[in-house]
């Protein structure tokens, strides 16, 4: 089985481009904190490259940017290509079946988009969502999940 969730924050804002055949695919990274201390006592984060394809890639380009934070859920996927000088190169990255729009930095502020209008911020609104700094050790990122769920192995299928 090849599953992946994360929570994370985009470092970067998503590119959108277009297969030969016009199929939209969009590509961004995350930061995700680990649940641990280095041996500095200073806690880490990895940055995970992740590639959401179609309807969903453009939605990621016109309502994520830096900063803004997302849940995602896909497979882990490992490919390679030749570079420039002839050396084969691997990448690893998460191909993303659903991306959830979790919020900006800022979102928790009240603040609107930064546009100037007055109407309440809509669930895309992600405001100006200033610039990352590093990890940030002392957040939460379930913070802003919802509320806890209940699982059971007595509803499963199996």
């Amino acid at each position: 089985m090849n599953k992946v969730f994360l929570i994370g924050r985009l470092t970067r804002d998503p590119e959108l481009r277009y297969t030969g055949n016009n199929t939209a695919v969009a590509s961004f990274s995350i930061a995700v904190n680990r649940n641990f201390a280095n041996a500095q006592g200073e806690r880490e984060a990895d940055f995970i490259n992740i590639v959401v394809w179609r309807k969903q890639a453009e939605n990621v380009k016109n309502y994520l940017s830096q900063g803004s934070q997302v849940a995602i859920d896909g497979r882990i996927q490992t490919r390679s290509y030749d570079d420039q000088n002839g050396q084969k190169r691997y990448v690893t990255e998460v191909v993303a079946d659903n991306v959830e729009f979790l919020g900006s930095k800022g979102s928790s502020t009240n603040s609107n988009s930064g546009s100037g209008k007055d109407a309440e911020p809509t669930p895309y609104d992600f405001g100006d969502a200033p610039e990352p700094k590093g990890t940030d050790v002392d957040s939460n990122p379930f913070a802003d999940f919802g509320s806890s769920i209940e699982i059971s192995d007595d509803e499963l299928p199996f």
